[in-house]
C-alpha cells in the first residue's frame, strides 16, 4: 500500500510538473507571437508613414503646380481685360503682382 501511495505521489508530481511546463511553453509561445506581431505592426506603420509622406509631398507639388498655372492664366486674363476695358497696357510683372496680391493677400 505504501508503494502504491508513493507511486501515486510521484505520478501526481510528474503530472503537475508537466502541466506547469506546458503552461510555461504556451505563455512563451504567446509572448513570442505577440513580439512578432508587434514587429510586423511597427514595420507596417513605418511603411505607411513613408507612403503617406511621399503622397503628401506629391500632393503639395501638384497643388503648387496647379496654383502656378491658375495664377499665370489669371495674370494673362487680367492683362487682356484691362487692355480691353481701359485701353491701358499692363505689363506681365504688374499683372503678376496684382494676381499674387489677390491670391495670397
Amino acid at each position: 500500500h505504501a508503494a502504491a501511495d508513493a507511486l501515486d505521489a510521484t505520478h501526481r508530481e510528474t503530472l503537475e510538473r508537466s502541466r506547469n511546463e506546458s503552461q510555461k511553453a504556451v505563455q512563451s509561445a504567446k509572448a513570442g507571437a505577440a513580439r512578432e506581431a508587434e514587429k510586423k505592426i511597427a514595420i507596417a506603420d513605418a511603411e505607411l508613414a513613408e507612403k503617406l509622406g511621399a503622397a503628401e509631398t506629391a500632393l503639395g507639388q501638384a497643388k503648387s503646380s496647379a496654383m502656378a498655372e491658375i495664377e499665370a492664366v489669371a495674370s494673362d486674363a487680367a492683362r487682356d481685360l484691362v487692355a480691353a476695358l481701359s485701353g491701358i497696357k499692363v505689363t506681365a510683372a504688374e499683372a503678376d503682382k496684382a494676381v499674387k496680391a489677390v491670391f495670397h493677400g
